[in-house]
């Protein structure tokens, strides 16, 4: 009798780290369950159980935290701390995400030459140099005579939300074209017994109805590649921070949450057919981060100098609130003008120069300032590297804008306003809902959406639809992005290249005292 050879490969798999190495929360400091220190002690527990393994990263690594910030700022000169950590890891490749462009491409370039991996996507292509940027569409990896393809592609939404400056001399070509196109080109050439599609980007339907989950603008595109085409047997997703092991028309398919709080894994069982492999078996599954789990003082120690001056800068005063401006209520500070983001507003018309703005508060755990702001403050509130715009829009575009925040809520069951359930599944995007100074409104929610707006005016008077007006925001919001369709390819005004994390930090140091006011104008009703 005659047995079958067979080898068990086992895929490993970060996504959406977002500079997360310690396990703490850097806005007090307390202990969470998440980051690389934690997911190292789990890939070494699965290197001891099978020797062939194949890690990769799925992308959003090098940006995310004030150590990542930190390091940008003040500390250029060394290694980067996220990289020296894949480095030692052994990973076997990383995909290039949105965020890895935050930082601008200097810093980018920077990681990837400081890798002892390649950095992988197939559809960024650098203009002057018409292939792949940094070189690298796909990988090959033999593994005890198994040929595994890894091809590596990203969500080609980026120049939508990123500053131009940062992507200058790229092109972003479609993610589900491009994927078709290699997975082809890699099938036909390289004849390999497993492909593997690292996409950083989501799905947008349920996998188990097809029903569309988002707006379908083409950000994520997983279930079309699943549904689509043909050759993939590993789809591994990130970009949308969900927790997915499932299969989808005969595709494993894998998303292992975000901030370092689960590894994914991918079970492959071959068989040997004569001269080639064939895949008898594959299963997902998520590996969880939990108290149990030890944080790996090797990984630790990496970034320790980096981390222990983070926190020395972290914890320096900056200035004094007079009078109240922390988060009591996240959902009450959305409804009715407030101090916490007339302040940031404030911020930011005197960075620019002019009289209307807007922001967002961008995450349920902003806690607002305290009696003395530290820049671990500033950091807790204002997480993005942001950098700010002026642009020319018409007083019908500012209309629209709050229409298209007004959907942030319903009227539930009880007939009270609550948040949309779109902004919280299948990702969190209370990022997307905007707050403005300047003008005063009032959103109704009872309306239907797109009549909503039922007070608009500058100045005390009824806005005037056909006027221009410069209103400044965030470099993401100015582009378009959050869906914001009558921001996008506006005049241009004025450009605000400093961090919105340094210009609250300067704006506070230059006044030491700053006043919790708020003129109320502008609420959400019934």
């Amino acid at each position: 009798m005659r047995f079958s050879e067979q080898l068990l490969i086992t895929v490993l798999v970060t996504s959406d780290i977002h500079g997360n190495i310690y396990p703490i929360n850097y806005g007090d400091n307390s202990e969470v369950q998440h980051g690389l220190a934690k997911l190292s002690s789990l890939i070494k527990k699965e290197r001891k159980i099978n020797e062939h393994i194949l890690l990769l990263d799925n992308g959003d690594l090098i940006q995310g935290t004030p150590l990542t910030y930190y390091y940008v700022k003040y500390q250029r000169e060394k290694g980067n701390p996220m990289i020296n950590v894949l480095n030692v890891l052994n990973y076997d490749a990383a995909v290039i995400g949105n965020h890895e462009f935050n930082y601008g491409i200097d810093t980018l370039n920077q990681a990837v030459k400081e890798s002892s991996f390649p950095w992988l996507s197939a559809n960024i292509i650098d203009k002057h140099k018409k292939k792949p940027i940094f070189g690298n569409p796909y990988i090959i990896k033999e593994i005890q005579g198994i040929k595994a393809a890894v091809l590596g592609v990203t969500t080609h939404y980026i120049p939508n939300w990123e500053n131009p400056h940062h992507i200058e001399g790229l092109i972003f070509k479609d993610a589900f074209q491009t994927v078709k196109e290699w997975v082809y080109y890699i099938r036909k050439h390289e004849k390999p017994d497993v492909l593997i599609v690292s996409y950083h980007g989501g799905f947008e339907r349920e996998l188990a109805t097809g029903k569309a989950i988002e707006s379908l603008t083409t950000e994520n595109q997983a279930y079309d590649m699943c549904k689509d085409i043909d050759g993939i047997d590993i789809l591994v997703t990130g970009h949308q921070h969900r927790s997915i092991a499932s299969e989808l028309n005969g595709v494993t398919i894998i998303q292992p949450s975000f901030n370092g709080q689960a590894l994914g894994k991918v079970t492959l069982i071959l068989e040997k057919e004569q001269d080639h492999w064939i895949i008898k078996n594959k299963s997902a599954e998520l590996i969880e981060v939990t108290e149990e789990v030890e944080t790996d003082r090797e990984i630790s120690e990496l970034a320790c100098e980096c981390e222990e001056q983070t926190q020395t800068w972290l914890d320096q005063p900056i200035g004094i609130v007079s009078g109240d401006m922390t988060v009591k209520d996240i959902l009450d500070i959305r409804l009715k003008d407030n101090p916490l983001i007339e302040f940031i507003n404030a911020v930011q018309m005197d960075a620019a120069g002019v009289s209307i703005s807007n922001t967002a508060l961008f995450h349920n755990q902003s806690p607002g300032f305290k009696n003395h702001i530290t820049m671990r403050d500033i950091v807790s509130n204002y997480v993005y590297p942001n950098t700010l715009k002026v642009i020319r829009i018409s007083g019908q575009d500012i209309k629209d804008a709050l229409e298209k925040s007004a959907t942030y809520f319903i009227i539930n069951e009880k007939k009270e306003i609550a948040v949309n359930p779109e902004f919280v599944e299948p990702k969190p995007q209370h990022y997307n809902y905007d707050m403005w100074e300047g003008i005063e409104y009032e959103l109704k929610i009872s309306n239907p959406i797109g009549e909503r707006v039922v007070k608009l005016h500058v100045n005390g008077r009824p806005i005037d639809l056909t006027a221009e007006f410069d209103v400044v925001m965030n470099n993401y919001r100015a582009g378009g992005g959050g869906d914001y369709e009558m921001y996008k390819d506006k005049k241009v005004i004025k450009e605000i290249t400093i961090d919105m994390s340094e210009l609250i930090a300067n704006y506070i140091l230059e006044r030491k005292v700053i006043h919790a006011n708020c003129n109320e104008n502008w609420k959400v009703v019934i």
